[in-house]
């Protein structure tokens, strides 16, 4: 009987994977009520000092359409300097979403090291999210993009709905790589795929990747996938070993998208990082720390995390607590009794 070679679960994975943690934007910002400035600096401050070290922290948006990035301008006043005079600090991008000319222009006023543009692998979803068609989006963009690289500015591009969309239904692959090769034209230096409602699976991710790498170089795509069916991680490992290194999540697996009924947050960066750790992938986050992170902002929202690691790895500890405890009492009892 011939010997079988079973493929190694490493096998074909990038070495080093890059999270942008998107928690105080896309996390945060369909919140209901308003998340206090002081909440999301000291969120951000938690996020780096776990070892993150691109961070969108803002969007520069209408307030009477979200209220809850109102302060981003004030939030950056806040973080960057207080970073950078840290002895032996490691630099952090900071990132801003930006709809228009002026909110390219607050981004800039602001100190951003980069900025992001969305656009939608559908018709529709385009049209009810920024108001305008895929084609006018673009003509939106070109100016921003003209701004940014004057600027010196990174200027990032995300797509929505890659894998489904709330009123279209399945999306085909090449319809979104028709976008990511228009945005990396334009100048975007990288393309975040967006799962925006959470329906992909591996193989409908891994027919997506090949088509988009097909046109775009595969170290100019990153993954956003929300976990609405419990596939986020799944995807992540599917993207992975296509030979993406760059992962969108979001502490404690805050956001969702208010198009999609039902529609959960993002991936979780504790259960990104605890899929990479096992994998044996580098991220330079402290997955300890980064759960601490996502303790921190639960509470300060009022409900538990969305992380399955952050609460098994809360479990494990409250455990080993009690049992420590226990070994204390018996040894005093022993030696008192």
């Amino acid at each position: 009987m011939p010997e079988r070679h079973l493929r190694s679960g490493t096998e074909g994975l990038p070495p080093v994977v890059r999270i942008v943690e998107v928690g105080p934007r896309d996390g945060l910002q369909n919140e209901a009520g308003f998340v206090p400035t002081e909440t999301k600096v000291a969120l951000i401050e938690r996020l780096r000092a776990a070892g993150i070290r691109h961070i969108e922290a803002a969007a520069f948006v209408s307030p009477k359409w979200v209220p809850q990035m109102a302060d981003g301008a004030e939030v950056l006043r806040r973080v960057r300097p207080a970073w950078r005079a840290q002895a032996g600090a490691a630099p952090v991008r900071f990132a801003a979403l930006v709809p228009n000319l002026k909110g390219m222009a607050a981004a800039l006023e602001a100190g951003c090291d980069e900025v992001a543009v969305f656009a939608a692998a559908s018709e529709t979803f385009s049209r009810r999210n920024i108001n305008c068609s895929i084609e006018e989006s673009f003509a939106r963009f070109q100016p921003i993009a003209q701004l940014a690289h004057a600027n010196g500015i990174a200027l990032r591009g995300y797509v929505s709905c890659v894998l489904g969309c709330p009123f279209e239904g399945r999306i085909a692959p090449e319809q979104v790589a028709v976008v990511a090769q228009r945005l990396v034209d334009m100048g975007c230096h990288e393309v975040s795929l967006g799962d925006t409602i959470g329906v992909g699976t591996p193989a409908a991710t891994e027919a997506l990747v090949a088509a988009c790498a097909a046109r775009v170089p595969i170290g100019a795509l990153a993954g956003h996938f929300h976990d609405t069916w419990g596939m986020a991680i799944a995807n992540i490992h599917a993207a992975m070993r296509c030979g993406v290194a760059t992962f969108d999540s979001s502490v404690a697996g805050l956001g969702g998208c208010p198009y999609s009924p039902g529609a959960t947050g993002n991936v979780a960066t504790e259960d990104v990082v605890y899929l990479c750790d096992g994998l044996g992938v580098t991220t330079g986050v402290d997955f300890a720390r980064a759960s601490e992170a996502g303790e921190f902002i639960s509470a300060a929202l009022g409900r538990p995390t969305s992380s399955r690691a952050a609460r098994a790895f809360a479990a494990r500890r409250q455990r080993d607590a009690e049992a420590k405890s226990t070994q204390s009492r018996r040894k005093a009892d022993a030696k008192f009794g």
